[in-house]
């Protein structure tokens, strides 16, 4: 096992909630996935959720090395979390394509928030094993 890359990023939630209240669910349908939306449209601090998986997304295309480019989209990438919280990575289109490509088999993410500010930390890591199956997102 060796790191590929890392990542980090940090939002200010008022930018965010800006972007929310001027776009609402035009906004929330481009960037987030299906339960991302409903996950942080349910939570209490639903703008600082929103704000970190925007932070995760950032960080993971930073530890890739892709930045944005042609064929990258925010919902390439959805963050869901377990039980517990913990966030877990799935991938599709132009995102998993280049960590096929790489030999990535994992993406770690730390995602935390205060009200104002929310950041988040990614590790791609290169394995064995292909990024799993059962992460990756089919359209």
């Amino acid at each position: 096992m060796r790191i590929y890359g890392i990542g980090t990023d940090i939002t200010e939630c008022a930018r965010v909630k800006r972007i929310l209240e001027k776009h609402g669910d035009y906004f929330i349908h481009h960037v987030y996935s299906d339960w991302e939306a409903a996950y942080c449209g349910q939570r209490k601090q639903a703008v600082e959720s929103f704000t970190g998986r925007w932070c995760a997304k950032e960080a993971i295309l930073k530890a890739v090395g892709t930045g944005w480019i042609r064929g990258i989209s925010w919902r390439d990438m959805d963050i869901r979390a377990d039980i517990s919280g913990k966030p877990f990575v799935f991938l599709g289109g132009g995102v998993l394509e280049k960590v096929q490509k790489e030999g990535i088999s994992d993406i770690q993410v730390s995602i935390s928030h205060c009200q104002s500010h929310a950041t988040a930390f990614a590790v791609a890591i290169c394995g064995e094993n292909s990024f799993p199956e059962e992460r990756r997102i089919t359209r």
